[in-house]
């Protein structure tokens, strides 16, 4: 039967998520999660969350979570925005200012959602190839450009630039907006806030998932001057001026709140990534430095498909991507040391 309407219809290869196991007692290092809980205040607050104010709208402007925020990063409310995990603050951002008609730069190998966002929304980009070590050269993206995304550290390489490379990138793209993704920042890389002032054409995306262990709660911000700031709210609103909800709210507080125990996390992920690559180092495998809550890996006896599906079969889930250049790599994330423990037993009898 003949069906035009299925020519009408947006045709779009979508972002592909990690796995999500359905069976118990998998040992799951595929999603970039945090292995540990969030704050206690975030346990706290689900604990005495009055339901009843679910039966209103939330603060549309939601004063508390970005008052919290502007507080901890030394701005105004104002240079902060909120949105429902850091994607939906990245798709905002492109609506946003990327609308020139020039195309957009990004790396060849990063975070697999910018093309999905270019084909979705019609933007041209042009992607710059990282160097033999996974590194970007930054005189690449001297050239006119309608914009410029990096994520820092990059993901999955987990290479990470320096505050002083990041400045050097705003130099040199001062006709543009450049978004800095910050999703695993906290992790040991330099965060690019402190250039915001200097910079108005700078914007710092960062999440609530990876660090401070709230992945299944989409709790993500972005923190700029008030034009991009205001730019960005008049986008959201055009469309839906409660991107979060009432109890995200409260837990993105708590959470922000808890400066000592955000850092202790953060310090024991980054000690358990270090030893952990020393371990893979030592069994044969090739490891990128990473600043970030996952490895990045390959085996030059042992193709990555055969690891990825033998580790698999023995109830350990990690990344594998079949793309050109990084089709022989695996990306781990840095579970417990627990956890990382059974990886490398399991690699061992792999090997």
């Amino acid at each position: 039967m003949n069906k035009p309407f299925l020519d009408k219809l947006r045709k779009i290869d979508p972002y592909v998520p990690g796995e999500q196991p359905k069976t118990a007692n998998v040992i799951k290092l595929n999603a970039n999660e945090n292995p540990y809980p969030p704050a206690p205040g975030v346990t706290e607050v689900l604990r005495t969350f009055d339901a009843a104010k679910l039966a209103v709208y939330p603060d549309a402007n939601a004063k508390a979570l970005k008052t919290a925020l502007a507080e901890r990063e030394g701005l105004k409310p104002s240079q902060v925005f909120l949105g429902n995990g850091s994607d939906d603050v990245l798709a905002l951002a492109f609506q946003s200012f990327f609308c020139s008609g020039e195309p957009i730069l990004y790396p060849d190998i990063t975070y697999s959602f910018y093309p999905v966002w270019c084909d979705l929304l019609r933007i041209p980009y042009e992607t710059m190839p990282l160097d033999e070590n996974f590194c970007i050269n930054l005189r690449d993206y001297d050239k006119p450009n309608g914009g410029v995304i990096l994520p820092n550290p990059n993901a999955p390489t987990g290479r990470a630039l320096s505050l002083a490379e990041i400045e050097d990138l705003l130099q040199h793209n001062a006709d543009c907006v450049v978004i800095i993704d910050e999703a695993y920042v906290d992790f040991g890389a330099e965060s690019a806030i402190s250039l915001i002032e200097k910079y108005e054409n700078l914007l710092v995306v960062q999440t609530s998932s990876k660090s401070r262990s709230l992945a299944g709660m989409r709790i993500g911000y972005a923190f700029g001057s008030e034009t991009l700031i205001s730019t960005l709210e008049a986008v959201k609103n055009s469309y839906n001026s409660y991107t979060m909800d009432s109890l995200a709210l409260a837990v993105g507080e708590a959470s922000i709140r808890d400066e000592a125990y955000f850092r202790e996390t953060c310090r024991k992920v980054a000690a358990t990534r270090d030893r952990a690559a020393d371990e893979l180092r030592a069994l044969g495998f090739e490891v990128t430095p990473s600043l970030t809550n996952f490895l990045f890996a390959t085996h030059p006896k042992k193709a990555a498909p055969e690891i990825f599906s033998a580790l698999r079969e023995k109830g350990i889930f990690i990344r594998y991507f079949k793309l050109p250049r990084i089709d022989n790599h695996l990306r781990i994330t840095v579970g417990t040391d627990e956890q990382m423990d059974a990886l490398i037993a399991a690699l061992k009898q792999i090997l």
